[in-house]
């Protein structure tokens, strides 16, 4: 009979962990981010993430994004169409928890409108605060933090640089690969695309034979769970979607081919949670561009990089564009990639998006046929 396995005792022959390189430094600090405990940056003080913070915090002072500065209306705030940059603030108390929420969720500006008044700081750590409120919108929470805050826990070390390496599209690798007939096309093909230290996960769904000689039509979409799964009538997503697939297939029937990215940046970038926290504000009577501005997120955070990386995965050099959007164009050009034509969409609009769609003609830019 083999011998019976045996673990072996504690420091006994086991190699110990070796320091997280820098992507995962910065994938723990997202992670921290989510579960409410603080990131230290080097050179930076101690940020404790106000949403998620599960413990009796307080602190001196908060850093939040300049266009939540700017509804917060405090004086000597950055300029307001510079939603990354970020503002140091203090208060004439000490910012306690339920302060500190008050100051980071617009939905609870109506329950507390005497907020203040509050009095901008010097910032002599400024990148290190980018990255934090950077990091934030990663994670998916309120970009606000309490700085150097008593009552904090441990927390997650990195540095600027580490955040770089997190978001390195070269890091991106194609995992897997299937067919997948699906109701637009039977004959499609699903490619699963994973990079290291990153949980979201993009897929790219080809209709039609692939062709070096032939660019291919080819829509980014974001993930919209209220949309493309739900119905959602407040946005286009999923008839835009819909639209795509069956015009790939269309022209896979006249030998051409198609290409979905699916990118998982839900709400442009920003995350379901805040997405919804939009929405709560569009029902205030705020359009989408004021509802992201309210929240001190950006209103175009998609990751262009990444879908050109997905292309290059793929050996696709040249696109036709299926979009409204000439910024998109323009985005995945600076990004490499040719775009020989825009496709554009050609979708109605009803009761509950015409607002939406208006304003992404008339604020973003888009090209609405």
């Amino acid at each position: 009979m083999g011998q019976a396995f045996r673990p072996r005792a504690a420091g006994y022959g086991v190699r110990s962990l070796s320091e997280p390189s820098p992507s995962r430094r910065a994938a723990l600090a997202v992670d921290a981010l989510r579960h409410g405990w603080p990131i230290a940056i080097e050179g930076a003080p101690l940020l404790q993430p106000v949403e998620t913070a599960f413990s009796e915090v307080s602190g001196e002072a908060m850093l939040v994004s300049a266009t939540r500065a700017a509804t917060l209306k405090l004086a000597n705030q950055r300029e307001a169409a510079a939603p990354r940059q970020p503002v140091l603030m203090r208060s004439a108390e000490t910012f306690d928890l339920p302060a500190a929420l008050a100051v980071a969720d617009p939905a609870l500006d109506l329950h507390s409108p005497l907020k203040g008044p509050f009095k901008a700081l010097a910032l002599d750590w400024e990148e290190q605060a980018k990255a934090a409120l950077e990091l934030a919108r990663i994670a998916g929470i309120l970009p606000a933090f309490l700085v150097d805050p008593e009552g904090a826990s441990e927390a997650a070390h990195l540095s600027v640089s580490d955040l770089d390496a997190f978001t390195d599209p070269q890091r991106l690798r194609i995992a897997t690969r299937a067919k997948l007939p699906v109701a637009a096309a039977e004959d499609a093909k699903i490619v699963a695309f994973r990079s290291p230290d990153d949980t979201r996960e993009h897929v790219a769904l080809l209709i039609g034979k692939e062709r070096s000689d032939h660019a291919p039509i080819v829509r980014l979409h974001s993930e919209c769970l209220t949309g493309d799964i739900l119905g959602s009538l407040k946005c286009d997503c999923g008839p835009q979607l819909d639209a795509a697939l069956h015009a790939m297939a269309e022209e896979s029937e006249k030998g051409g081919w198609g290409v979905l990215l699916y990118m998982r940046q839900e709400g442009r970038g920003i995350g379901l949670v805040n997405k919804l926290r939009a929405y709560r504000l569009q029902d205030q009577g705020f359009d989408t561009v004021d509802a992201n501005t309210r929240l001190g997120l950006p209103d175009e955070a998609r990751d262009f990089p990444t879908a050109a990386r997905m292309l290059e995965l793929l050996g696709v050099r040249e696109i036709r564009l299926m979009t409204n959007n000439p910024a998109k164009v323009e985005a995945l050009e600076a990004q490499g990639v040719s775009v020989a034509e825009r496709v554009p969409h050609s979708l109605p609009d009803n009761p509950h998006n015409a607002r939406y769609l208006a304003t992404k003609r008339d604020r973003a830019g888009h090209l609405l046929p």
